[in-house]
Order: C-alpha cells, then sequence, then structure tokens
C-alpha cells in the first residue's frame, strides 16, 4: 500500500465542486508536522441520523454510497475508514462533512478493470460470470474446490442483491450479514490464496456504508446507482483505448504516407 498524507487536499480537491459533501480547509497557520488545524465541522455523526425523515434518510444513504462508487470507480482514491464520527451530518446545509483521511488509499485500473465486472455479474444475477470474474481479479485460484466457489458465488450474490433489485431497495429489512456468515467456514476451510490485497480496506469501507444504509433503513435505488456508475466508467476509459488504437503501427502505410 502506498503512503499517503492524511491531509485533506487532494479529497477536497476531488469534491470541491459536489454539493452534498464539503471536506475542512486546512488552517495551514495553525498546523504543524504534528497538528494539524482544520477549520470547525458542524453536525453530527450518521448513527444520530436515525430520527430524521425518511426522505432525509435516503438522501444521506444514496449520497453516501454514490460517494463510495465514485472514489473506487471515478477517483481511484478512497477515504477507507467507515468509523461513522468521520461523517458529519448538517441539517442547517444539508451537507455532510468528511473528515480523518489517513486511512485513504489509491486502486489501480487494473483492479477496477475488473472489480467492476464482479459487481456487474452479481447486479446481473450472472453466477458463471462472477466465478470467472473473480478468478481475473485473483480472488481465485481456479483449482478451488466445487464447495468453496459455489460458496464464494453465493456470498457475492448476497452482497450484489442491492444493485441487482429493480427499483428501491429496502436495506432495513436484509439480513445480509447473518446470510454471509452461513458461509464463512466453507471459506475460511478452503481457500487456496488470499484475497487481493486492496480488498481489505475496500470491503471495509463497503461493509461500513452498507451497515449505515440498514441503520438508517434506507430506500435507495442502487441498481440505477450502479448501471450509471458502470457506463460512466468505462465511457471514461474509452480515451485511453482510442489514443493507444491511434498509434502509428511499425510497416502500416497509413503510418508513413510517402
Amino acid at each position: 500500500m502506498k503512503s499517503l498524507s492524511p491531509l485533506p487536499s487532494r479529497p477536497r480537491q476531488l469534491l470541491a465542486n459536489d454539493p452534498f459533501f464539503r471536506v475542512p480547509a486546512v488552517v495551514k497557520e495553525l498546523s504543524t508536522t504534528r497538528v494539524l488545524g482544520m477549520e470547525l465541522a458542524g453536525g453530527v455523526p450518521l448513527d444520530q441520523c436515525q430520527g430524521l425523515s425518511q426522505d432525509l434518510r435516503n438522501e444521506i444513504c444514496f449520497q453516501l454510497l454514490k460517494l463510495c462508487l465514485r472514489e473506487l470507480f471515478e477517483f481511484r482514491f478512497m477515504q477507507t475508514d467507515p468509523n461513522w464520527a468521520n461523517f458529519l451530518y448538517d441539517a442547517s446545509s444539508h451537507q455532510v462533512t468528511l473528515l480523518d483521511f489517513g486511512a485513504s488509499r489509491e486502486f489501480g485500473t487494473e483492479f477496477t478493470d475488473h472489480y467492476i465486472e464482479v459487481v456487474k455479474a452479481a447486479a446481473d444475477r450472472d453466477r458463471d460470470r462472477v466465478l470467472q470474474k473473480s478468478r481475473d481479479l485473483k480472488f481465485l485460484t481456479g483449482f478451488e474446490t466445487k464447495a468453496f466457489s459455489d460458496a464464494h458465488v453465493e456470498a457475492v450474490m448476497i452482497l450484489g442483491e442491492s444493485f441487482a433489485t429493480q427499483g428501491l431497495y429496502d436495506f432495513g429489512s436484509g439480513e445480509t450479514a447473518r446470510r454471509i456468515q452461513d458461509f464463512i467456514p466453507v471459506l475460511l476451510r478452503h481457500r487456496l490464496c488470499p484475497p487481493p490485497e486492496e480488498t481489505y480496506a475496500l470491503h471495509r469501507k463497503l461493509a461500513g456504508a452498507f451497515l449505515a444504509c440498514a441503520r438508517l433503513r434506507a430506500h435507495i435505488a442502487c441498481r440505477d446507482l450502479f448501471q450509471d456508475t458502470y457506463h460512466r466508467y468505462w465511457a471514461s476509459r474509452q480515451p485511453d483505448t482510442a489514443t493507444a488504437c491511434s498509434l502509428p503501427i511499425k510497416g502500416d502505410s497509413r503510418a508513413d504516407p510517402s
């Protein structure tokens, strides 16, 4: 993992135009190599938002999930600490202030290219593709027992239910954690290789976001959110492909009009 500065300058820049999230500015005059001085942030942690209206809870959780997807698939830079105190909701401005970037990390395109396809396969309820893309991601070796492969696919399918559901997904009615626990003994007993290093921090953050949505009993159109993210992701990758395809090829008469 690449060592990153805990200073919030990079996420503040990435989210400069986001109307819902804000990152406090650093007060350089009050900061040293051991002390970080920042703007005062008002608001309450997410776990204190349970008494808000359903619409407000939906909006907060929608924005939280959207942020997770943007961090992973757009910025490829994520704050991976899901501590709810790092997200302060200010009712007066209807904004969430983000704090503590000491656990931030970057993700390479080789990882995100495969990971987004695993999520897409789960959203499409395509079990065979979940298995294949998990192997491409190096989450599996391809030599696992059938019992392990089946348990892995089922766990991914459960986690992908929110992205597969047409319309609003009710986070308050699910038993995702309990259902996943049923597969843990098999997954621990038959695993042949450790998961990709990136997934440890990533899954901690995603689990925290999903838990926040469950605690706030949010109803979110997750499938639409992910499908939009998926199309934007591959659209953003096309210029690189087009540039590569337009480079002159040695020996190609089109590269040398003479």
